[in-house]
């Protein structure tokens, strides 16, 4: 990376997290968006350790790679080097030489596939394990959306049905509640960033745009709600 570049901390998502978890905690303590912010909080710690191990090379795997790939190339070359070629050009048999040339061709092919798929091996085990961590955090960004669903700015406002949802929060609540919403959604983007900060792999960073786009339209969603109960405010002023 270069020098002076910035970067996002995992400790500060994680601190920020916290931080939250308590303010939702304390205002609307047992709530259901309490424990899903507690729930978004370990796996931020969680994905904060994966980030850190996805960064380093998994010097396991890559040893007995390497040793693996290395066989791979010394063996079709000690197949050419041990073939005597001028034994069959003095003879003037083509024909003979060109089947001792074909079993070499073929393995040294079969040993490139086999060198391009080992030295990939390391890259696909870390863009699948990222790609399931950020399906958790997709799955983060839905359940949050689902909590502010039924949070309507125009409950606060003319007669209920029977179906209507219960009234169970003053403006000045509801409006904290959809921010919080909204603070979680921007969070789980920050978590996702994570994953791309640590790694160049287009398929990954393509995933996290994936997210940063749902949580950025999720959100939108919820700040115009915010801004509605603004409106009201102000009507009542």
């Amino acid at each position: 990376m270069a020098k002076g570049m910035m970067r996002l901390e995992a400790g500060e998502v994680v601190t920020t997290l916290d931080h939250l978890h308590a303010r939702i905690s304390e205002r609307f303590p047992a709530s259901g968006l309490s424990r899903v912010c507690a729930r978004l909080t370990a796996t931020a710690r969680e994905t904060a350790r994966r980030a850190r191990r996805l960064s380093r090379p998994y010097l396991a795997l890559r040893l007995p790679v390497a040793a693996i790939v290395l066989a791979a190339l010394a063996l079709p070359t000690w197949l050419i080097v041990r073939t005597d070629w001028l034994a069959g050009l003095r003879g003037a048999d083509v024909l003979h030489a060109a089947e001792g040339l074909e079993p070499a061709v073929n393995l040294a092919l079969l040993s490139a596939g086999a060198v391009w798929f080992l030295l990939s091996l390391e890259a696909r085990w870390k863009r699948a394990r990222v790609h399931k961590a950020l399906h958790e955090l997709r799955s983060f960004a839905h359940v949050v959306d689902m909590h502010q669903l039924t949070k309507d700015p125009t409950l606060v406002l003319g007669p209920r049905t029977a179906s209507s949802p219960a009234r169970e929060m003053s403006r000045f609540e509801l409006a904290r509640y959809l921010d919080y919403c909204a603070e979680m959604l921007a969070l789980t983007a920050k978590l996702a960033a994570l994953y791309a900060g640590e790694n160049d792999d287009p398929a990954i960073l393509a995933a996290v745009n994936d997210i940063e786009t749902l949580t950025s339209d999720l959100g939108r969603k919820i700040w115009q709600k915010i801004m509605i109960l603004g409106q009201l405010d102000e009507a009542k002023a």
